[in-house]
């Protein structure tokens, strides 16, 4: 399992330790991630998602999945996530007519 979130596509990114007599060493910055079940109204499940803390955040602020969902880029999201957003907007088109 790849350490990627799901939504932002944040990832793992590189740098150093540095001590105090500046020695430097390669490390790691992983990012904080998170299996997050969030609810679709549209579809009316729940899904399980792997997403950083941020993005978890920032759903909520814009006001659940779905309205995260239709504000997104396609161009960013993986193809899971895609899949999910044409069932949130057949499921709303659905609902609409």
């Amino acid at each position: 399992m790849a350490r990627r979130c799901a939504l932002t596509g944040k990832g793992v990114q590189a740098g150093n330790n540095v001590s105090h007599a500046h020695n430097k060493s390669r490390r790691r910055f992983l990012p904080n991630l998170q299996v997050a079940s969030l609810l679709s109204e549209a579809l009316g499940t729940s899904v399980r998602l792997r997403l950083s803390t941020a993005a978890i955040r920032t759903v909520e602020h814009k006001g659940g999945l779905d309205a995260f969902l239709l504000d997104s880029p396609t161009d960013d999201m993986t193809t899971e996530i895609r899949r999910l957003k044409k069932r949130v907007k057949n499921a709303i088109a659905k609902q609409a007519a």
